[in-house]
Parts: structure tokens; C-alpha cells; sequence
């Protein structure tokens, strides 16, 4: 939605581009009516800084956004940009390292034996030099001090520690709190000002694995593809952000040294906040910490060649393991120009999740299994996509030829012209939602210094977009839109020939050096700040208890901030209750009234800028509907009007039924679906939440009457009501009064299955077969362990020093010390109910032939914790800065309330939490992993190719359960 949030802006008259002085030091843009009342400074070296207030917690989003990206990347080390990305959470010359002078001989040393080891063919050789790196890396490894970056961060309460890359962007992101803007400046000017690359082998290969993973995901090798197609002379096309398996084997630390001198500099820089600040102080702050780095006066621009027109289909294959799909692609401007804002609407007429052409010509008429479509902008160029999935029995060709219809009629102009309008409102609602969030607003910023787009414009977007009439339309998408002017992507079930296995390298883990501090770090931990005070939840307060008719209860809280409304029915059942809940509620999306087609039904949802659904989980069902409040009595009557009088349509329902099918073959192409089945079958048994489903047999049988009839009664069961809107109470009573109609005695609920954990007595390895070159791994323990209060202070402080964040130690050892990994994690699970047991698990996905070392590592350091009291304290601190500053707010305070009522609980657990941990120790952390986690027994969970793991040494482990597909699915 990043690509809606950039074009739209409240509608106004004119447009006026301030420039205020005040008695302050520093200059400003402003632009009159803008939502986000932004102010936009450029420091004296050319920083952009981006500045938007919001009071509503006391936490502040950072981003720091360098225009470079992928695109930028010397054709001979693509992905350059991602794997620099990583590398600045090394450390500076001032942290991460305990004596920058004595480690920087060695650090230049393994610099130049990469560049040794990138010109060598020979393997033998090749792997002689990697030895050689290898013991450099572990020598230089005895005077760094990894992962200091995240222990400032979290030394200061920062949350969302993390970065991307894409083609036009590298974005650092952090969310602070409001009282740390000066610890956070000072450390982020030094990280930009004095990187140094360190730890790099290890980190060399959590990117590489972080390509393997994209290896399995076929959306990544279309979206490539469809690029590749698109931009045959752009580094768009030509080369990808992650880069090629044989460049990231091959990379060169002089390259990289020499793009972050040319492009991480303060006049390619942004700096973009959203949050509890004041601009003044703000802006006096990154100056001084940011005003002398030095710009570059020769900023590389790209000379490329202009892409040629496409005169003819363009046309691709890709390969993969998952189910087939087709794209359609056609070339566009970059994001700043006025082509985007038409192609917003456009490609809301075309899909908008209700309304649209192809939501109503192909997804409610059940024409395809899946069809829609949406622009990709970016800065030099952008692209249109459409794509779709076959049903059973249809080709790729046949559901192309239905999106290309669509596109028939938009160009044909043969749409409702009052589309126009309802696009218009539904666009503001989105930006209700988007302003709500400080991540959003702060996003906004990025794009538009990214895209180089003028904030006038950003903000007047809607307004233009607004006065595009049906004529305009038609004229644009028989220009740019035309059949033969576009790429096609046949995404083909198969083996990928592209793949490469490479071997792992020998890497000796590097030090950790957990108790060590440079002075950096202790200066920022010495510092005194005005502390925030934490806010906890009073539910007698801030929420109100209501009564609606039937007794039902009505938990309400009032938005005072805009116009959006939440209303939900919360039934307490689910698909054990009812198998066929799920079937009912795919059903409700194709059937209409007695006097409304299902598409009319959609239609005016739409045109309200309003929206329902329906979504049983095992345990519970929601309705839930959201948009715009002034229309919410409408919205409830229709959504009412249609449980109340939904009529039998058995041609939809045997095509549901024939797509559901199809769905649930897809889903066993998946590496993601399988290793979720794989994970609830080690827990629960052959038997459990996601293989309790309606068989083939019985949605074949079933007389869609039954369904329908479930709709119609869903109301007549006792359930519960929330609310978060602007209506007041009696409002609110009125309307559910006039519109929800129930029974005087609602019945009580039916009983359900009761699914059992699996009780971890013996060591089992569950092995299901995916063939990819990364496995997916999970260690799941079970010891019948219910839950308590007050095992959960212990539980989560133990969870935040072992299983946590980039600084937590299953982060430093599976990842840092040794790239076993681009992700892992490891913890105690709460039970989701208090009837459910406590759960140990870890999770990892790894190269095939690092298996073993993963499950090495994983158990030494599960059963042998490694103690630290400078981990514990920074571990601590971090927990006791997010306590302080988190706020929960609006309908996520009705949540917390239902949440505490599911654990027979009537306060914020928070503030026991805040109190324990001011007081805790390691030897507390020590004391719960002697008595909860150490000495278990596990079952393991593996989804992989059995052909290329260890399976000798899996099978001296414990017994080996081989599983297939089908069991894991239960189909």
C-alpha cells in the first residue's frame, strides 16, 4: 500500500509553498493544509530532514533514508547495497570495538585477501584463502565487540531495529523513545560518519542465506523476471538487489568501502521522523551531530540508456516449486510524475478488493482462482501489474486472456463513471489509517525525497486525482495500456535450473566478547535523561462496559481523533466448534439478497467506503466491520440485511467448492504452508487445528443449504460486541438496537473438539519433503506445563535475554558468530489459552548442509545458557525503556482487555512486569532456565530434501518419523 500512501493528500484549493524564518537559526518548508503539518529542513551540507509531530505516545519513528540502492551496484559485485545495509550494524572507530588501532591492521589484511580470493578460480586454492580469512577474521574477532550497534539501541528503549535495501533506497529504521533524541543522534552520526566493515565473513553468509531463502520463493523470481522484461538496459532489469549467488560468494570490501564514500553522504541523505518531538529542539539536535559531515560534490547520477518502446509481448518462463500463476507488466514513468497519480485510480477501477472490474467480472463470478492488479512505483521508472491464478483445469493463456478483457472494458470505458467518486473516498479512508501510524507518516517522507517529488505535490495529490473524469481514464489506459505492449511471466510448476548448490565454508565462530563495553556505550548507558513515567491501562477507565439488547455485552471505547469506526461481533467458537464455519464464510462473499446481486451487495460497501468480513479461527469468529463512521448504521443494516437473507446460490458453491480444492492442492507446493503443517503436526499430533477441515467427500456432499443456514444463525448465538468509533454510546445502542437482529435468548454455544498437545516423553525427528536448497528447522518441547502468573515475569525476561532481539544470545551465536542464518529464535511460548500447555520452540532456516551445526548450536547454547551480566543489563534496560514509553491505544486497548479476560485476568499485566523486572537479576534469568528449560527433550521438526541432509546423524539422535505431504495436511 506504500504505493497508494504516496499519492494521496487531502483535496484543496491552492497550494502555497512557505518558507519560515522565525527567530530560530534554521529554515523550513511548509505547504498549507497538509494533514501531516510537515516542516522540511536542508542543513547547510545539503541533509534533508523531514519532520512530522504526533503526541499520541511518547516514542518517535526514525528513519534515515540514503538515495542508493541496487541500482547502483558495480556490475561486477551486485547486491552490494543489501550486504553494505548489513554491515552498518558493525560498528564505528568508536563502537564495536575494543581498540580500533590495533584491530584495523587485520581488518585491512582480510580485505585484501578477499580481493585475493574473488580473482581466484582454482577451488583448491580458493579454499586455502578462505582459511586464511577465516583466521584473520577469528584474530580481528578477539578485539570487536559484535553486535554493539543493537546494544546502544537497546540500551536506549529503541524498538523496530532494522533496515532494507531496495533498487532506489537504502532506510535505516529505529523507533525511540522521545527522551533519547540526543543518545540517538550522536550514535547514528557516528554510524553514518565512521563505519567500518568488520565481521564480515559471518555476515557474508547470513546474506547469502538470506538469498537461498529467496531461491524458494517464486513471487521474488517472478517479480525479478517480470523486471528483467521490463528494463532490459535498466539496473532494474539488468541486475537484482540480493545479486547473483556467485557475486555474494565473490564480494570485495574495496568496492564496498568505496560506495560508501561516494553515496552515504549528508546531500544523498534524509532524515524522516514521525512522533513526540518539538521541531526546534529537534532540528538543533541532528545539526549537531550531523552538520559537518561532508558532502560529496561529484554525486554520481546514472547515465543509462533510455528504454525503448515494447511494440510486442514480451514474454518469460520462470520456474519453482509452487503453483502456476501468470503476470501481465507494463512499462510506466517513475513515482513523481502525474502518470502515477492516474494509474492510482485506474488500478482502482480496475481491482479494489470490492469493487473493481476484475473483483466483479472475475473473482465474484469465480472465473479464476485468484485476479488482481496494482503499480509498482519507482524512481526512474515504474510498472502496472496484473496477474492471476488458473483454476482446476485452466490454463495460464485462459486467465490471461481474461485479465486482458478487463483491460478491454476500461479502455471500452464500459465501467460505472460514479466509480470515480467511491475511489475518491475510499482513498481518503486509507489515509485516515495511514495517519494514524507513526511508521506511515514517516514512509510518506521517504518516498518522496526517494522518488524526488515535491511535498507540494505529495499533498495535492488527491486533489488532482479527484478531477479525473471517465474520459480522462479511457484516453490513459488506451495509451499506455495495450495488449501488446507489455511483458508476460508464465510462472510454471517445475525445477529451477537456475539453482546453484554451493558448499558451506569451514568458518571458526567468531568471539562474542559479550562482557565487553567500549567507552562509547558506557558514555550513552552513563547518560541522564528526563525519564518518561509508564502509562498502564485502568479497563474500569478507559473502556466502558455496555448492555446492548439480549443482554450482550458491549465493550466500548470512543475515537476522538477521526471518523473511522470498528465494530466487531466476537463469537467464542471457531472451526472446532464447526468445520464448516470457514466454507460458510468463504461461501457469504458470493451470495446476494433477495433483492441484491452479490455484486450490488459489494458495490455499496464500496461506495460507502465501508467493509465487512467474516473469519473463524479454531477458537474464535469474528465479524468484523470497519470504514467510515457517518456510514456506519448503513453498513450495519446492509451487513445485516445479508446474514439475515442470504439465498442459496448452488453454481457458486460448486465452483467454491472446485476452487477450494485446487487452494488446498496449491497450498502443498508451498514451503511456508508445509512447514507450518509440519510444525502443528509435531505439536498437536496427526490430529489437530489445520488438518480438522471438511474432506473432499463431505464439501462435495454438502447441500450449500447448510451453509446458508449457518449464516442465517450466527446471530442467534451468544456473543460479545466491541466498538472504537466516534458514535457515543447511546449512539452506538441505538443503532445495534434498530439493526442487530437476535433472538430475546441467544443460544449457547456448540461444543467443540478439544485438540491435545503432544507431550515431548522422547526424542523424535519429523522429516517432510520439500526439495529446496534450505531447510526449515524447529525444536518443539513439551512437558505439560499450564499456565501460571507467575511464571510469566520469568518467562519474558528470559525470553528477552535468550530469544529476543539482534541482542539476545540465540541472535549472536546462530547468526553473528557463525552465519548459520539470516533469521533464528528460541523461547518459552505462552499458551494462546490458559487450558493449553507452555511450549519451548526454536526455529531456524539454514542451508541443507549446515544442519547439524545448527542443531549443535541451538542445544549448547539452549542447555549450557552463556551468561553475561553486560547482555542481562542491556536486555533489561531495553525491556524497562519499552515498558515505559509503550502505549496501548485505541481498539488495541479493547484487545488487551480481552486478552487479560482470556487468562481470568482483569488488569494490565504490564505493570507487574514493570516492577519485577526493575529489581531482577541474571541469577533470576540462571535460576528460571535451570528449572524450565534445561534438561528437555525435543522433537524436531525438519522440512527438506532428505537426499541432501545427514541423515545418519539424525537418525543417532532420536527416532525418524518420515512424514508425507499428505499427512501433514491431512488431504
Amino acid at each position: 500500500m506504500n504505493n497508494l500512501l504516496k499519492s494521496i493528500g487531502l483535496p484543496l484549493l491552492g497550494v502555497v509553498l512557505c518558507l519560515s524564518s522565525c527567530t530560530q537559526k534554521y529554515s523550513y518548508e511548509t505547504v498549507p493544509n497538509d494533514p501531516l503539518k510537515a516542516r522540511i529542513y536542508t542543513l547547510d551540507n545539503g541533509l534533508k530532514v523531514y519532520m512530522t509531530v504526533n503526541k499520541d505516545e511518547p516514542r518517535i519513528q526514525t528513519y534515515i533514508a540514503v538515495r542508493v540502492g541496487g541500482k547502483n551496484d558495480p556490475a561486477e559485485t551486485t547486491g552490494l547495497a543489501h550486504y553494505f545495509e548489513h554491515l552498518m550494524f558493525k560498528g564505528t572507530t568508536h563502537f564495536g570495538t575494543q581498540n580500533y588501532e590495533a584491530e584495523k591492521p587485520l581488518l585491512d589484511q582480510i580485505e585484501q585477501q578477499f580481493e585475493v580470493y574473488r580473482k581466484t578460480t582454482d577451488e583448491a586454492e580458493r579454499k586455502a584463502i578462505y582459511h586464511v580469512i577465516d583466521s584473520l577474521s577469528y584474530e580481528a574477532s578477539k578485539l570487536s565487540i559484535p553486535n554493539e550497534y543493537d546494544k546502544l539501541m537497546a540500551s536506549i528503549g529503541a524498538n523496530g531495529t532494522n533496515a532494507y535495501t531496495s533498487y532506489d533506497v537504502t532506510c535505516y529504521t529505529e523507533d525511540i523513545p522521545s527522551n533519547q533524541i540526543d543518545n540517538w543522534a550522536k550514535i547514528q552520526a557516528d554510524r553514518f560518519k565512521n563505519c567500518v566493515i568488520r565481521g564480515f565473513h559471518t555476515e557474508l553468509e547470513t546474506v547469502y542465506e538470506e538469498k537461498n531463502m529467496s531461491l524458494t520463493r517464486d513471487s521474488r523470481k517472478v517479480y525479478e523476471a517480470t523486471l528483467s522484461a521490463l528494463f532490459p538496459h535498466h539496473p532494474y532489469g539488468t541486475q537484482t538487489v540480493l545479486g547473483t549467488q556467485d557475486d555474494l560468494k565473490n564480494p570485495s570490501i574495496t568496492n564496498i568501502k568505496n560506495y560508501y564514500k561516494t553515496w552515504y553522504v549528508p546531500n544523498n541523505m534524509a532524515i524522516c521522523l514521525s512522533g513526540d518531538f518539538d521541531p526546534d529542539q529537534m532540528i538543533a539536535t541532528i545539526d549537531k551531530y550531523f552538520g559537518d559531515m561532508q558532502p560529496n560534490p561529484d554525486l554520481p547520477k546514472l547515465d543509462l540508456p533510455k528504454e525503448t518502446e515494447i511494440t510486442a509481448p514480451i514474454v518469460r518462463d520462470v520456474y519453482g516449486l509452487e503453483a502456476e500463476n501468470i503476470t501481465l507488466a507494463w512499462r510506466f514513468p517513475g513515482a513523481a510524475s502525474k502518470e502515477l497519480e492516474t494509474l492510482q485510480i485506474v488500478s482502482q477501477i480496475l481491482y479494489n478488493g470490492q469493487a473493481g472490474l476484475i473483483d466483479l467480472d472475475l473473482m465474484q463470478q469465480q472465473k479464476a482462482l485468484s485476479a488482481y492488479c496494482y503499480p509498482m512505483s519507482m524512481s526512474d521508472y515504474s510498472a502496472f501489474l496484473m496477474a492471476g491464478r488458473p483454476k482446476a483445469g485452466q490454463t495460464l493463456d485462459e486467465v490471461k486472456d481474461l485479465l486482458l478483457g478487463e483491460l478491454k472494458k476500461l479502455r471500452d470505458g464500459d465501467f460505472d463513471e460514479k466509480m470515480l467518486e467511491a475511489n475518491i473516498n475510499n482513498f481518503k479512508l486509507y489515509q485516515l489509517y495511514q495517519l494514524e501510524s507513526n511508521d506511515a507518516r514517516a514512509d510518506w517522507f521517504v518516498q518522496s525525497f526517494i522518488n524526488g517529488s515535491n511535498w507540494a505535490d505529495e499533498v495535492t495529490a488527491l486533489d488532482r486525482m479527484s478531477k479525473l473524469t471517465k474520459q480522462d481514464i479511457v484516453a490513459f489506459a488506451n495509451k499506455y495500456l495495450k495488449d501488446d505492449n507489455c511483458a508476460i511471466i508464465y510462472k510454471r510448476q517445475g525445477k529451477d535450473p537456475n539453482e546453484k548448490k554451493i558448499e558451506k565454508p569451514q568458518i571458526t565462530p567468531i568471539v562474542m566478547n559479550r562482557d565487553t563495553v567500549s567507552a562509547f556505550l558506557k558514555e550513552i548507558q552513563a547518560s541522564q535523561v528526563q525519564p518518561i513515567e509508564p502509562v498502564f491501562l485502568d479497563f474500569s477507565k478507559d473502556l466502558t462496559q455496555l448492555k446492548a439488547q439480549s443482554d450482550i455485552p458491549v465493550i466500548y471505547r470512543q475515537n476522538t481523533s477521526n471518523d473511522l469506526f470498528q465494530l466487531i461481533y466476537l463469537f467464542d467458537m471457531g472451526s472446532r466448534n464447526d468445520k464448516a464455519l470457514g466454507m460458510a464464510a468463504q461461501y457469504l462473499e458470493y451470495l446476494g439478497t433477495s433483492d441484491m446481486t452479490p455484486e450490488q451487495v459489494k458495490q455499496e460497501f464500496y461506495r460507502m467506503a465501508c467493509s465487512f468480513s467474516v473469519s473463524p479461527g479454531s477458537e474464535r469468529t469474528y465479524i468484523v466491520l470497519t470504514g467510515l463512521n457517518e456510514n456506519m448504521p448503513q453498513a450495519v443494516a446492509l451487513f445485516e440485511k445479508l446474514l439475515a437473507d442470504a439465498q442459496v446460490n448452488k453454481e457458486a458453491y460448486a465452483n467454491l467448492v472446485n476452487d477450494q480444492l485446487k487452494a488446498r492442492a496449491d497450498a502443498k507446493l508451498n514451503q511456508s504452508q508445509n512447514f507450518a503443517r509440519l510444525m502443528a503436526y509435531t505439536e498437536w499430533g496427526p490430529q489437530n487445528y489445520a488438518t480438522y477441515t471438511l474432506s473432499e467427500k463431505e464439501l462435495k456432499s454438502m447441500n450449500p443449504q447448510e451453509l446458508v443456514d449457518r449464516i442465517h444463525n450466527l446471530d442467534s448465538y451468544k456473543h460479545r460486541i466491541t466498538y472504537y468509533g466516534p458514535s457515543t454510546s447511546d449512539e452506538l445502542l441505538a443503532v445495534l438496537k434498530k439493526e442487530h437482529k437476535v433472538p430475546a435468548i441467544l443460544q449457547e454455544l456448540p461444543a467443540g473438539v478439544e485438540f491435545k498437545q503432544q507431550l515431548t516423553n522422547d526424542t523424535k525427528i519429523y522429516l517432510a519433503p520439500y526439495d529446496a536448497k534450505q531447510i526449515y528447522m524447529a525444536q518443539v518441547s513439551n512437558r505439560g506445563e499450564k499456565y501460571d502468573a507467575a511464571v510469566e515475569l520469568g518467562r519474558q525476561l528470559y525470553n528477552e535475554y535468550f530469544g529476543g532481539g539482534m541482542n539476545s544470545i540465540v541472535f549472536q551465536e546462530m547468526r553473528e558468530s557463525r552465519g548459520l542464518a539470516y533469521s533464528a529464535w528460541a523461547g518459552l511460548d505462552k499458551p494462546s489459552y490458559p487450558k493449553y500447555n507452555y511450549t519451548f520452540s526454536t526455529y531456524i532456516a539454514t542451508q541443507n548442509d549446515k544442519m547439524m551445526d545448527a542443531i549443535k548450536t541451538f542445544n549448547d547454547i539452549i542447555e549450557n545458557m552463556p551468561q553475561s551480566e553486560a547482555a542481562f543489563k542491556l536486555a533489561k534496560e531495553g525491556m524497562i525503556a519499552r515498558l515505559r514509553t509503550e502505549r496501548i491505544l485505541k481498539s488495541s486497548i479493547i484487545w488487551a482487555y480481552i486478552n487479560a479476560q482470556d487468562f481470568g485476568e482483569d488488569t494490565d499485566s504490564r505493570r507487574r512486569l514493570y516492577d519485577y523486572v526493575q529489581n531482577a537479576t541474571l541469577q533470576e534469568v540462571v535460576n528460571f532456565q535451570q528449572k524450565w528449560i534445561k534438561g528437555r527433550t525435543y522433537n524436531y521438526c525438519i522440512l527438506g530434501d532428505k537426499k541432501e541432509l545427514d541423515m545418519e546423524a539424525l537418525k543417532k539422535m532420536g527416532q525418524v518419523v518420515e512424514l508425507k505431504t499428505e499427512d501433514i495436511f491431512g488431504y
